[in-house]
């Protein structure tokens, strides 16, 4: 474990910005705005907001307003942010972000955790922002034994808790599935998928309708799911090559996955936009980070009759979230102890709603101190 700083070479933004000058347009259908995908007007806004107003150095200094490290565990390198709670007892919690989030959304709750008594640590994912690229499968069991040693070996924690969204409710659950000796209880906003097998209870009208609902979201909503699953190779070569086309890939989900009504940015600002966005650039992570969804399907660890998160579960459900799955269907693999329908916000919670989602994790954690 040591100290990791985040700085990016001069000449790495330097081409960066060529690039962007370069950029070759497609044509813009008639058609309305988003339709298609990515608005080309607001692209255009938005790259020009990067060439001439966005300063990376600036969001650089606000990022090392925390600690950041990196640590070599089981011969894999994990970036980790570790900030001290106040107090003469913190709780350490451990947040895991999602796709195509990063670590960079946690900076609004980190310090609201920090003065309500967590130890906050936040790590990127395999293959994201300062992690390490796995150059082969990385499974969300391997990915949860690594947190696992993080929160224990690295840190010297004996007793925790987890939060996660996104990838990172997969690897929160795996966490209180599969180290419960050290994980005292978990949040989520996903909920694991269950058994469904035979033996299982049938399902109920609520859970047929979301599992309805989750398929006609993919429909519509899951090119980038299937794009990422099967062929991601083929995606990262362009990806890799243009930032506006970058931007084009990650920003069409902050506006469709939030709470924003259409407009993005009623929820992110340009500069939160493209922080998200120059990170994946200047790191040249966003092919590792596509391929946690291939790695997701040819590792798919299905949970067994007998597999239940025994340890107290809660979950935060944001009404402009992706899916909205009913209690019960949480209820087959969880012992759900808490439940809360959210009154605003979506898919990045952290990002979106930072005091609701303290608020939550503050009195679901309180009696576990």
């Amino acid at each position: 474990m040591h100290p990791l700083t985040v700085h990016t070479p001069d000449a790495v933004l330097t081409d960066l910005r060529e690039r962007l000058l370069r950029t070759r347009w497609p044509d813009d259908p008639d058609a309305e705005p988003w339709l298609h995908g990515t608005d080309g007007a607001y692209l255009r806004e938005l790259v020009q907001y990067w060439i001439h107003h966005f300063d990376w150095r600036a969001q650089e200094r606000e990022l090392h307003r925390f600690a950041h490290f990196r640590a070599d565990i089981d011969g894999f390198g994990v970036h980790f942010i570790h900030e001290r709670g106040r107090g003469p007892n913190p709780l350490p919690l451990i947040i895991t972000h999602g796709w195509p989030s990063s670590f960079v959304e946690m900076r609004k709750i980190i310090p609201l955790l920090t003065a309500r008594g967590f130890d906050v640590v936040v790590p990127s994912l395999p293959g994201c922002g300062y992690s390490e690229r796995p150059s082969k499968l990385m499974t969300r069991t391997r990915t949860a034994a690594l947190w696992a040693k993080l929160m224990t070996e690295v840190l010297g924690y004996r007793r925790y808790v987890a939060r996660g969204a996104d990838i990172g409710s997969t690897i929160t659950s795996f966490l209180g599935l599969d180290h419960a000796e050290h994980v005292a209880a978990i949040h989520l906003s996903d909920v694991p998928r269950p058994y469904l097998g035979a033996g299982a209870a049938p399902l109920t009208a609520a859970e047929q309708r979301f599992l309805a609902e989750e398929a006609e979201w993919m429909r519509t909503e899951g090119a980038y799911d299937y794009i990422q699953a099967t062929k991601p190779q083929t995606l990262g070569y362009g990806l890799s090559d243009s930032p506006a086309g970058l931007a084009a890939w990650l920003v069409e989900k902050y506006r469709s996955w939030s709470d924003c009504g259409g407009d993005v940015e009623r929820r992110f600002t340009k500069d939160e936009l493209l922080t998200i966005v120059t990170l994946y650039w200047v790191t040249e992570t966003i092919n590792s980070a596509n391929r946690l969804y291939f790695d997701r399907e040819h590792s798919l660890r299905e949970l067994g009759p007998e597999d239940r998160i025994h340890v107290p579960c809660a979950f935060a459900m944001f009404p402009a979230d992706i899916d909205h799955p009913p209690r019960e269907y949480a209820e087959r693999s969880c012992n759900v102890v808490r439940w809360t329908d959210m009154p605003r916000g979506g898919h990045f919670a952290a990002f979106e709603e930072p005091e609701l989602l303290a608020d939550d994790l503050e009195e679901f954690f309180r009696d576990l101190r």
